[in-house]
């Protein structure tokens, strides 16, 4: 079976390219807040799909993300068995230490599955 230019482009992607990143050309502080609702990753003891919404809000210090940078990073969980605690946790690492912003939350709400609804906050400040 043929792969697709996405599939490629998603298997291929790396987060560490520099071209990913882009220079903060503001000194003031603001907010720049994300929603990405259509995560998906897969449990890694039965292997069905978990989906979520991730929401990242931060405070950027000299650099900023580039949103379909950020768009193929999320989508690159999809072939993954990964918890919804170490998506999280992978994600806020991964953009904390890329951006080393001024303030950074993320927010992973994941669908209910099995009649539980997990919903995992990393907030900057409190930790």
């Amino acid at each position: 079976m043929e792969i697709k230019y996405g599939e490629k482009e998603i298997l291929e992607f790396d987060i560490n390219n520099p071209e990913n990143f882009w220079p903060n050309e503001h000194n003031k502080n603001y907010i720049i807040d994300i929603e990405l609702p259509e995560f998906v990753a897969k449990c890694p003891r039965s292997g069905y799909p978990d989906f979520a919404t991730i929401k990242i809000q931060y405070t950027p210090n000299k650099s900023v993300i580039e949103l379909k940078a950020l768009k193929i990073y999320i989508n690159s969980f999809m072939n993954r068995y990964i918890s919804h605690e170490n998506s999280a946790n992978e994600i806020f690492d991964t953009l904390f230490s890329k951006l080393e912003p001024k303030w950074l939350k993320v927010i992973a709400d994941f669908k209910p599955r099995g009649n539980v609804h997990t919903i995992i906050e990393i907030d900057s400040s409190k930790i």
